[in-house]
C-alpha cells in the first residue's frame, strides 16, 4: 500500500531538535506507512540547497517556484532561465509552490500578481503542473488560472482552506484538491464540507510540514509521518476505508504529477 505526503518542506524541518537528518524523517514516515513525498520550492535562492538535501532519496520528488510570501522588490525580476534550468533537473516534477497570499503579505499584492502570471506561463511552457498557494485570494487566483492558461498544465490546490464553491471552481479547471491537517481542526467545517464534495479521484493529502500538524498532533511541529492522521480523517469524512483512501490519493498523486510510484 502506498501513502503519499504530497507537500512537505523537508528543508524547513528542525534538524537540531527533532530529527537527525532527512533519512531520519523519511524512516519515521515509512514506519507510519508513508511511502512517497513531494518537497516544494519557495524561492530560487534556496532551491539548490533544498534539492541537494533530497535528490538522493528516490521516494522524494521536488518542485521549484517562488512562494507569494517571498516575492519582493529585490527579487521581483527573477530569471525565467534560472527557473527553467531548475525545472529541467531530475525528479523536479512541478512548478510550485506559487500563487497569491493576501493574508500574510497583502502589501506585496502588486508584485505577487505578475510573478504568479509568469509562473503560470512557465508551467504551461515546460509542461509541468502547478502547485497553488491560495490565501485570501481565491477569486483572483482562480480567475488568473482560468485566464492565463492554467487549465493547460493542470495542478493542485495545495493545503486547501476554502469551501465547497471554491473547490467546485478549482475542479472545473481540472485541478486536484489537497487536504492538510486543517481538515481535522475544530473550526474548519467549511474545509470538511469541501472534502465531502470533492470526488475521491480528485483529492490528495499532505502535511505542509513543518506547519499545521493535524489532530492529535496539533501544536507540535508537523512532519511527513503525520499525513497518516490526515488521511484517516479524510477517509472518515468520505466514509471510505483508510486503505482505499491511501490507494486513491496515491493514484491521484501519480496522475497529477505524471510519475510512477514504486
Amino acid at each position: 500500500m502506498f501513502l503519499v505526503d504530497s507537500h512537505c518542506h523537508l528543508d524547513s524541518l528542525d534538524y537540531q531538535n527533532n530529527h537527525k537528518d532527512v533519512a531520519d524523517v523519511l524512516a519515521k514516515a515509512h514506519a507510519a506507512g508513508v511511502t512517497h513525498f513531494l518537497c516544494p520550492g519557495v524561492d530560487l535562492e534556496s532551491f539548490s540547497n533544498m534539492y541537494d538535501m533530497v535528490k538522493d532519496f528516490r521516494e522524494v520528488w521536488c518542485a521549484c517556484a517562488i512562494h507569494p510570501e517571498n516575492i519582493n522588490e529585490g527579487n521581483k525580476n527573477w530569471s525565467d532561465d534560472e527557473m527553467r534550468s531548475f525545472l529541467s533537473l531530475d525528479r523536479v516534477v512541478a512548478v510550485g509552490e506559487t500563487g497569491l497570499d493576501y493574508v500574510c503579505t497583502p502589501e506585496t499584492r502588486a508584485l505577487q500578481v505578475p510573478s504568479f502570471e509568469r509562473q503560470i506561463h512557465l508551467a504551461v511552457e515546460v509542461g509541468k503542473p502547478l502547485i497553488i498557494h491560495m490565501r485570501g485570494s481565491a477569486g483572483e487566483c482562480l480567475d488568473m488560472l482560468r485566464s492565463e492558461g492554467g487549465r493547460d498544465c493542470g495542478g493542485v490546490m495545495h493545503c486547501f482552506c476554502e469551501g465547497k464553491d471554491e473547490a467546485r471552481k478549482a475542479l472545473d479547471l481540472g485541478y486536484y484538491i489537497s487536504f492538510s491537517g486543517i481538515v481535522t481542526f475544530k473550526n474548519a467545517e467549511n474545509v470538511r464540507e469541501a472534502c465531502r464534495y470533492v470526488p475521491a479521484n480528485m483529492m490528495l493529502v499532505e502535511t505542509d510540514s513543518p506547519y499545521l500538524a493535524p489532530v492529535p498532533k496539533r501544536g507540535k511541529p508537523n512532519e511527513p509521518a503525520y499525513v497518516a492522521h490526515t488521511a484517516r480523517a479524510v477517509a472518515e469524512i468520505k466514509n471510505i476505508p483508510y486503505e482505499t483512501l491511501c490507494e486513491l490519493t496515491s493514484r491521484n498523486f501519480a496522475s497529477c504529477f505524471r510519475v510512477e510510484l514504486d
